[in-house]
């Protein structure tokens, strides 16, 4: 009987003209058939309907409609306890945005209604037509369709659709066996990735799905939950609307039709959105995987190795006729980087990703172009997920020979094995903000300032004025200290001084502490080590003028205000952009006067050295010791500067205090160091040239951000040649490295000994 509607309508359609006698006669043949509620059914539809279809649809278009609908209703169990108002709204309509008005409805109850056999709710009848509906029309999703708003037998004669067609189909199905459906989408994802469109439909409420994408897990899931979640009610372009018969003014917003007012929609974003911060609090790397460039998709088993030896995430790439943004999504931290390992049959495959912003970047890998899993990688991986006493006897494994992509890795996954190892450690003490160091206590205050950028938040160590005074002298000082600057991004930190003497801030006890406390704020606050500031003011100033040049491989740059250098060398500070600020009437122990002098002291060695010792000195005329917070301008001249952890020259002079340590420079524990001994660095190609008074036994702690470890290495000192080789990146050098400093910009691969 459908069958003989269907050619019926198909033999008398015509140009008949819907006006207001033939819509009467639409409403009495409804009411006749199915009384009041075919009534009200028909005059529901017709005062919805697009202005186009009054001019252009017949009255047996419309019956044929109604009919079908109310079989549905009379047929099916779950349609009958369907409200009116959603039975007239998402079951009734031939339409369902503005596609060609095909008769499907009869076509479409034959195939639905053999699909939904056994199902005993709508759920259960949606899932089996998802499942099934797609094969049996054979349409599947495909960017070479016709358009965007096929009707179903565009979309058959091509076999092929994009979401908004293959969302008319599901819809249409739907509504031909009774079950409420309506098509939602949006104009632009709030990440600026494009629209999208997938069905909702209706069981005691609105679930959702996506068309020809059946999860036998339930409705409820998509690939697009998560970029659904940042959606915005009130940025119409990223909003999320479903379609709807009834008008009450607002319009679906169809991206092929812009501007198209001809098919109302409500607002469902409150349905999908979550809040901001939940949206914002992660970078959400999608990966899809081609053959080749140009190529085709392709499945493949995807796992993230988020820079430790293990997979925080298993998931498969899609392929075929799955949407170009169904794709599987890791929620990472913003700034993670690591590595995506592809598993295609027996092969493995890998590439790197990072750092990741905020948001959904996308990786499209192509399959030729990745490289082969590394078998050291792996060993190292294994060996570290060996108990601790079990790895400790396994020196075999880390003094594997590298190459420079395996001991980047490598040196990526050894950070995270210590950084987990140092949050685990020192979580307490970064709660107390206090370190205990040989019987020594340094607390500190802090602020923060800014967004942290991938990279991470900038460190700023601000060391307050007083010394050689009471406690409560000092203690004052320090809490003027925190309010004194304020960079616009990053976390500013006062230390309190360990002690109360005159020399408060360049104690042998200092350099250690500054160095757990950087180590602390990387392991776990996320700082980016290449951007770590020193300051200080007074007292605070003496000690920047002691540490700066002794440590100056841990700093970005640093800034000296109103202080003292005593004995201090500036030849350290090569490599550390320096800034004095001094009132110009500051003269308690001839500080103006020594702060002109080391100014331009610093001038000579700059113009003497091109590249090295940048610096600003500003002598305010007429301010003493307070100098009025001009000094501030250090902040942003600081913040332009990031540390070079790998300079082609090091000058390293020895100060009353000795580091062991400098740069990529290490004299060993047996070495004797000559006091304030001064050696000159230098790296020209691969050679490397030392000068000076260079400790026997001298460790060149190399990279290949210094030079290329894949080519021989010559070393001359005092131009004498004492090495002309290669040399071995391992990760028992790593390890070393990491043991000294938490520092994963200044890791060394490779280390040679001299002589």
């Amino acid at each position: 009987m459908v069958r003989q509607a269907c050619c019926l309508f198909l033999a008398i359609q015509s140009a008949f003209v819907l006006l207001a006698g033939p819509v009467e006669d639409f409403v009495d043949g409804a009411r006749k058939a199915h009384g009041e509620a075919g009534e009200r059914a028909a005059r529901f539809l017709v005062e919805h309907m697009p202005d186009a279809d009054r001019s252009s649809l017949g009255t047996e278009f419309l019956r044929e409609n109604l009919d079908l609908a109310f079989q549905a209703r009379t047929n099916f169990p779950w349609a009958a306890s369907v409200p009116e108002d959603v039975f007239l709204n998402d079951v009734l309509p031939y339409a369902v945005f503005d596609e060609p008005r095909d008769p499907w409805r009869a076509e479409m109850y034959d195939i639905a209604s053999e699909l939904v056999k056994g199902a005993t709710n709508a759920t259960d009848a949606v899932q089996s037509l998802n499942r099934g509906l797609f094969n049996r029309l054979q349409v599947h999703y495909n960017t070479g369709r016709k358009r965007p708003n096929q009707s179903m037998k565009e979309s058959r004669a091509l076999g092929k659709a994009t979401c908004t067609g293959l969302s008319i189909l599901l819809v249409e199905a739907c509504r031909a066996v009774g079950i409420p459906a309506r098509a939602v989408g949006t104009p632009l994802w709030a990440n600026e990735r494009g629209n999208h469109t997938w069905a909702e439909v209706w069981d005691g409420g609105w679930h959702f799905t996506g068309a020809d994408e059946y999860d036998a897990n339930g409705l409820d899931r998509g690939w697009f939950v998560g970029d659904a979640a940042q959606a915005k009610a009130d940025v119409p372009r990223h909003a999320i609307y479903a379609t709807s018969w009834k008008r009450e003014g607002l319009s679906f917003p169809m991206v092929w039709s812009r501007g198209g007012t001809s098919v109302a929609a409500v607002n469902v974003t409150g349905r999908y959105a979550k809040a901001a911060a939940d949206a914002d609090a992660f970078a959400r790397l999608g990966v899809r995987l081609w053959d080749r460039e140009g190529g085709s998709r392709i499945s493949a088993k995807v796992c993230i190795l988020d820079g430790v030896r293990r997979a925080c995430a298993l998931s498969e790439t899609k392929s075929g006729t799955a949407d170009l943004n169904d794709m599987p999504r890791f929620s990472l931290k913003p700034g993670s980087r690591g590595w995506l390992r592809f598993t295609v049959g027996s092969e493995i495959r890998e590439m790197p990703f990072g750092p990741l912003a905020k948001g959904d970047p996308t990786v499209d890998a192509h399959w030729e172009k990745l490289t082969p899993a590394s078998a050291s990688v792996d060993a190292v991986r294994t060996w570290l997920d060996l108990p601790a006493v079990e790895r400790n006897a396994d020196t075999a494994t880390p003094a594997r020979a590298l190459s420079r992509v395996e001991a980047e890795r490598v040196a990526a996954m050894l950070f995270a094995e210590f950084r987990a190892r140092f949050v685990a450690e020192r979580e307490s003490e970064m709660q107390s903000k206090s370190i205990e160091l040989e019987g020594k206590k340094l607390r500190w205050k802090e602020k923060v300032f800014g967004e942290a950028p991938a990279t991470g938040h900038s460190l700023w160590i601000s060391m307050h004025g007083g010394g050689n005074a009471p406690a409560q002298v000092n203690d004052r000082q320090w809490t003027n200290q925190i309010g004194l600057y304020e960079p616009s991004e990053g976390i500013y930190i006062a230390p309190r001084a360990p002690t109360d003497t005159w020399n408060l801030w360049h104690e042998g006890h200092i350099d250690p502490m500054f160095q757990r406390l950087i180590d602390d704020f990387v392991a776990l606050r996320g700082v980016d080590p290449d951007r770590v500031y020193l300051m200080g003011y007074s007292a605070g100033g003496d000690g920047v003028w002691q540490l700066a040049p002794r440590m100056a491989d841990r700093f970005a740059a640093a800034s000296m205000m109103a202080g003292h250098p005593n004995e201090a060398s500036l030849l350290g500070l090569r490599n550390l952009p320096f800034a004095i600020f001094m009132g110009g009437d500051d003269a308690a122990y001839n500080r103006n006067r020594i702060a002109a002098e080391k100014g331009a002291e610093l001038d000579r060695l700059e113009a003497a050295d091109p590249g090295g010792y940048v610096h600003r000195v500003r002598i305010y005329e007429g301010l003493g010791h307070w100098m009025q917070r001009k000094d501030a301008e250090a902040v942003p001249w600081m913040a332009g500067f990031r540390r070079n952890p790998w300079p082609k020259k090091v000058v390293w002079q020895q100060d009353d205090v000795v580091h062991r340590r400098f740069y990529w420079l290490r004299v060993p524990e047996a070495s004797a160091i000559e006091e304030r001994a001064l050696v000159t660095a230098t790296v020209v190609g691969q050679d490397i040239r030392l000068d000076g008074k260079v400790p026997p036994g001298i460790q060149l702690r190399l990279s290949d951000a210094l030079l290329d470890l894949d080519k021989p290495v010559r070393v001359l000192v005092a131009g004498r040649e004492v090495f002309d080789g290669a040399v071995t990146r391992r990760a028992s050098v790593v390890v070393e490295s990491l043991s000294e400093r938490l520092d994963p910009s200044a890791v060394a691969t490779a280390l040679l000994a001299l002589p």
